[in-house]
């Protein structure tokens, strides 16, 4: 009989971090403190996150200042905490202001409907979260091991079910916020209460989660929020006209790293159907099966995904249901057909307007010919209703009164934006990273490149005459896959200064992931290889057929594998 035993595998570190954290103070308000650096420790910065906050450095500098003897130009990027992406008039205004006094004076709208500040020096950092918290918006759990900023369809207020279901994802965002005060005392100043009952986090416990933990709502026939890319996702199900309930989809995540085979892009199953009223119990139960059964021990194996892909979708929708008080319905069915934001004037039944604006990779500044920070402030300072951010990063303008309109266009047309939607289809749906310079795991650029990349294929789609298709094209700086780049029918992720991972094939509706095509091109390289692709597809593609569809079907080698890791594609319109 053998007396050989199993040695438990160390726990990574980021587990050590918050179970000796009290709760994720650790040392940052010290750290903050200290004038002595720009710099924070490894284990304030990690800690930091849960806060909504990322410690990043300017990279083009690097070289110039190492040679100068100095440190890095460290500066915290942070994300704000805004469920469904709706923002007030007034709160555009503060974030607009803060953006000129505390941070980089761009705003960026992120892929998953909300701001963020990048080039926050550590001593403007309070400043920042004290201006933001005078008109209620926070950045806590914006980043982190926590559930981070929830999605939703924009634009609520066309209907009583779109209103529902931001609410429920508005409620679900609350409810699933860490209870510990210690944003507020780091940060707000607020006085650590002695003497008072121990502090406890009922859902999350002293670990909090092994990996971050993303929810998306959809109301279908539109999945712009890439409903089955979330770990946790709610389909809302409208029957004669009522939202009957949502089917709930689990173990979804893009990210993965280059060269290992054991990280993966996976599309998430479908759970089951629940009531309307459920969705914080459910959202607790897959939650709360995650934190007790997630790999805490090796942190590229730690998302909800590799747990499902483990132990079996049957299995853990056997651990939610012990966990719920109400049976769990098979799932209802569902169709999706479109990922696109509506642009333009658009009127609501409750006899308002929403427009619709263009936003290439998210980033609100003001340039030569382009002022769009100058002209959405403008339009704040007269707006009657909201803003929502679009998981497209583009924004909306909504609940705009019919005396107002004239007001908005004439200030849109003032600083040129009016034809800023009149672009083509591959511009419109594109999406990127932020990548170089501020971003650490960025291994090429994103952002920066991205308007030359679509100028090189719109020339080839205008020769095709497809320039007003809607195709997806996605570009990442890394694999981790921050603007769903494995959910684009042609997508770009980074590999080296130059160099990209190609992608094809992927859905347009966000119902099937895209595969590898090349695994190191350029940029140039992938033009001239996609070109004759391109030309096929224009003549010989099928009635309605995407250009992800054809890449599916007459360009990528069959595998039949492919589809198994996440849904079978066969499943996902129920």
């Amino acid at each position: 009989m053998s007396t050989e035993t199993t040695t438990p595998k160390p726990l990574a570190a980021n587990e050590t971090y918050k179970i000796n954290s009290h709760h994720l103070r650790g040392n940052i308000a010290a750290d903050l403190a200290d004038t002595s650096t720009g710099n924070i420790s490894e284990e304030s910065n990690q800690l930091s996150k849960f806060h909504g906050l990322y410690m990043q450095d300017d990279r083009d500098l690097r070289n110039t200042l190492k040679k100068e003897g100095k440190e890095k130009a460290f500066a915290f990027m942070l994300r704000v905490r805004l469920a469904g992406g709706k923002a007030t008039p007034k709160q555009w205004i503060v974030l607009d202001k803060l953006a000129d006094a505390v941070a980089s004076p761009s705003l960026r709208l992120t892929t998953r409907q909300t701001f963020q500040f990048h080039g926050v020096l550590k001593g403007n950092v309070k400043k920042l979260i004290k201006g933001m918290n005078q008109v209620l918006l926070d950045s806590i759990a914006a980043c982190g091991d926590v559930n981070r900023n929830v999605m939703a369809p924009p634009n609520p207020e066309r209907s009583e079910i779109l209103q529902q279901v931001y609410e429920d994802a508005a409620n679900w965002s609350n409810y699933a916020l860490p209870k510990t005060r210690a944003y507020h005392e780091i940060y707000l100043d607020e006085e650590l209460v002695a003497g008072g009952e121990p502090e406890v986090e009922p859902m999350y416990g002293d670990t909090y989660l092994p990996r971050k933990f993303k929810t998306g709502f959809a109301i279908p026939p539109s999945n712009d929020v890439d409903i089955f890319s979330q770990d946790l996702g709610y389909i809302a199900i409208v029957e004669n006209g009522k939202l009957a309930g949502y089917n709930v989809t689990v173990g979804g995540g893009l990210g993965m790293s280059h060269g290992n085979a054991e990280t993966f892009p996976r599309l998430a199953d479908l759970l089951g159907f629940i009531p309307a009223d459920k969705v914080n119990e459910v959202g607790a139960a897959v939650l709360t099966t995650q934190r007790d059964f997630g790999d805490r021990t090796n942190r590229k194996h730690a998302r909800l995904k590799y747990t499902i892909q483990d132990r079996g979708i049957e299995w853990f929708r056997g651990e939610v249901q012990n966990r719920i008080s109400f049976q769990l319905e098979p799932a209802r069915p569902f169709n999706f057909t479109t990922i696109e934001d509506p642009f333009g004037w658009h009127e609501c039944s409750d006899g308002t307007w929403f427009y619709g604006l263009h936003i290439l990779s998210g980033r609100i500044k003001d340039v030569q010919g382009w002022p769009m920070k100058t002209a959405l402030r403008e339009i704040a300072e007269i707006h009657e209703g909201d803003f929502r951010l679009t998981p497209s990063q583009n924004v909306t303008i909504s609940g705009v009164t019919a005396e107002k309109k004239a007001e908005i266009e004439a200030i849109l047309a003032k600083h040129g934006l009016s034809h800023e939607n009149d672009r083509s289809g591959l511009r419109l749906n594109a999406l990127s990273c932020v990548a170089l310079p501020t971003c650490g795991l960025a291994l090429a650029e994103s952002e920066r490149d991205l308007p030359s990349i679509l100028g090189k294929f719109e020339n080839i789609l205008d020769e095709a005459g497809l320039r007003d298709d809607a195709i997806s094209l996605r570009i990442t700086g890394c694999p981790n896959g921050c603007c769903r780049p494995y959910l684009a029918e042609i997508g770009f992720v980074g590999k080296a200064p130059g160099k990209y991972a190609l992608y094809l094939g992927a859905k347009y509706n966000g119902t099937r992931l895209n595969r590898l095509f090349s695994p190191s091109i350029t940029i140039d390289d992938a033009v001239s290889t996609l070109t004759p692709i391109i030309k096929r597809y224009a003549k010989e593609r099928n009635e309605g057929e995407g250009f992800g569809d054809f890449c599916d079907r007459e360009i990528l080698p069959s595998d039949a594998t492919f589809h198994s890791i996440g849904t079978p594609k066969a499943s996902l319109t129920a």
